[in-house]
């Protein structure tokens, strides 16, 4: 039998690929941004009560009813927003399937997205699948600022979102109040939707807050906000996030829901809604990985690795152009094959695969691993 690609040019994701070379080499994995220590026990503990006490079946299609109550709570106190559990929030499995959901519930074929690059590899798939176009607006580095003004160059009358990422995977840049001007001065007379990838809105640092779309109103009107509960409480693998979108936004989005997962693990759900209650969990998470981000850096000095500044996110990105001119991906095998340590090249996060020499490594790890990783590292 013969068949047409829907995606000809999608092949199996980075973060599966230098996984997989990590373990054959035995590598400390430094690639994939997932955490090597375990999560609060408390956590697991509720967990299995919910478990224990029957929470086994199908949750509703939208999400454990407690659970949207908590999220509507936490986001007002944070942002100052106000989305009705009923109709504005829906629980996903995974921030993934979030993305996913939100692009084919308002792009339709030959609508143009607005994607900034480096981007996460979810995002081109799925506007493809959708029949959309991807624009391209390159960030530059050192620092990964957006320029506004190509930005509004790029828009057009068939541009019908935009997705915007902070702080930001793979460069840890974020986004502040002069950006999220410049954003609204763009949209404001348009139709044009906003994706909002927050997902590392707990991982902030040196003092920066979190520039949620949710906070303005004016643009949250038009937006998806996209969070996840994997990445702020250890637990990637419990694939659990949500979609904040007003009203008319959320019924969309959840005609694509309802038939991509329906509903998401139901004892988990229960388990993230009684945790929520400890807000010192999220609210020091930023303190947590800044001593994380720091003691790497600190380890690294002596190293002929250049730091790029990281803002959030557990990423830091990393120029080795005084050790090699290799492209990336080479870089990055052979340091994983021959040094034992696994990073992800970022010329992946580009669709012509621009390379500026540098590795990105994730630091949520254990002082130990970071220890140990620095150590070869500091050997080159």
């Amino acid at each position: 039998m013969k068949f047409t690609s829907k995606l000809p040019d999608i092949g199996v994701t980075i973060f599966t690929v230098m996984t997989n070379l990590a373990n054959e080499y035995d590598a400390i994995n430094l690639s994939q941004g997932f955490p090597d220590f375990d999560t609060d026990q408390k956590l697991i503990e509720l967990v299995n009560k919910y478990m224990k006490n029957g929470f086994n079946q199908y949750a509703p299609m939208q999400g454990v009813l407690l659970l949207r109550e908590k999220i509507a709570e936490k986001t007002l106190k944070l942002y100052n927003a106000s989305y009705d559990p009923y109709t504005e929030i829906t629980v996903t499995s995974g921030a993934t399937e979030a993305l996913f959901a939100a692009i084919m519930a308002v792009v339709k074929k030959g609508d143009e997205v607005i994607v900034f690059e480096p981007a996460f590899d979810s995002y081109v798939p799925a506007i493809i699948l959708s029949g959309g176009v991807p624009r391209f607006i390159k960030l530059k580095p050192p620092y990964y600022v957006i320029d506004w003004e190509e930005v509004k160059s790029a828009v057009s009358e068939r541009t019908r979102l935009i997705i915007l990422n902070s702080p930001h995977n793979p460069t840890g840049s974020v986004l502040v109040k002069e950006d999220i001007a410049a954003l609204y001065d763009i949209v404001q007379k348009t139709g044009i939707f906003i994706l909002s990838d927050e997902v590392y809105e707990h991982i902030i640092f040196d003092g920066f807050k979190n520039e949620s779309i949710s906070k303005y109103p004016d643009l949250a009107n038009r937006s998806f906000v996209i969070c996840s509960f994997g990445k702020t409480y250890h637990t990637t693998g419990w694939k659990t996030g949500y979609c904040l979108a007003p009203k008319m936004l959320t019924a969309e989005f959840q005609k694509v829901h309802q038939f991509l997962t329906f509903a998401s693990n139901t004892p988990i759900q229960y388990a993230y809604a009684e945790f929520l209650q400890n807000e010192k969990a999220y609210l020091d998470l930023s303190g947590f990985y800044q001593k994380k981000r720091d003691k790497f850096l600190s380890l690294l000095k002596n190293s002929r690795f250049k730091a790029i500044p990281c803002k959030g996110t557990y990423f830091q990105m990393l120029d080795y152009s005084s050790i090699s001119d290799e492209p990336d991906t080479d870089f990055a095998k052979r340091l994983t094959i021959e040094k034992g340590v696994a990073s992800v090249p970022p010329s992946v996060f580009y669709h012509d695969n621009d390379d500026h020499k540098m590795l990105r490594f994730c630091f949520a790890k254990k002082d130990e691993t970071l220890e140990k990783a620095a150590e070869k590292l500091c050997g080159i």
